[in-house]
């Protein structure tokens, strides 16, 4: 799915996506020490890019390990994440070995991105570019999120959601935003958390 730039190039972006995403960040330094879903995110792109090699997968999971005991946030070294992923308070994020997160995608605390079937085949959800997942929410299954899509915090998604949707409610219905500010920043905060 990803095209993957040189590592140091991703961390520092996921740095920046912080200070874009999070009023409370204040600086490069700050986000660096204190901001545990940067640390797991970078921990995930390491273990990621030793899964690709068959002989490093057991050192991957360990590491993956390390970093969810670390963090709170469980990340499979087979997923794949793209480019300035931010994970804003993080405690209790999981994502599958077969999910697939786009660009520029905000995920808040207690989120899962997890499977309905023991499959070894495609069993978590695929998601877009500048996607935005509240806090609680579950999106389960091998279903596809598209781009500039907004879940709300505690949504069960069980459903594919068409770009530029909001998902709410349990099971998550699906809405068109009215805007297109409704899909991102510009939405009620309480939305989220």
């Amino acid at each position: 799915m990803h095209n993957h730039p040189p590592l140091f190039t991703q961390m520092k972006e996921d740095m920046q996506a912080v200070l874009k995403h999070d009023p409370a960040a204040r600086n490069l330094v700050e986000v660096f020490l204190a901001y545990p879903g940067v640390h797991a995110v970078w921990g995930y792109r390491i273990a990621h890019r030793m899964w690709g090699h068959e002989r490093l997968k057991t050192p991957a999971r360990i590491l993956a390990q390390a970093v969810r005991t670390f963090t709170g946030i469980e990340i499979h070294p087979g997923a794949e994440l793209g480019r300035r992923l931010f994970i804003d308070h993080g405690m209790g994020v999981v994502i599958g070995e077969t999910a697939e997160v786009g660009d520029d995608v905000v995920i808040f605390h207690g989120t899962t991105l997890g499977g309905v079937s023991m499959s070894e085949e495609k069993r978590h959800p695929t998601v877009g570019d500048r996607v935005v997942i509240g806090s609680g929410a579950k999106v389960l299954g091998p279903i596809t999120v598209g781009h500039d899509v907004a879940i709300g915090a505690n949504a069960v998604v069980v459903k594919d959601v068409p770009d530029g949707n909001t998902a709410v409610g349990i099971p998550a219905k699906n809405r068109p935003a009215r805007n297109r500010a409704e899909t991102g920043e510009q939405l009620d905060p309480a939305m989220w958390i």
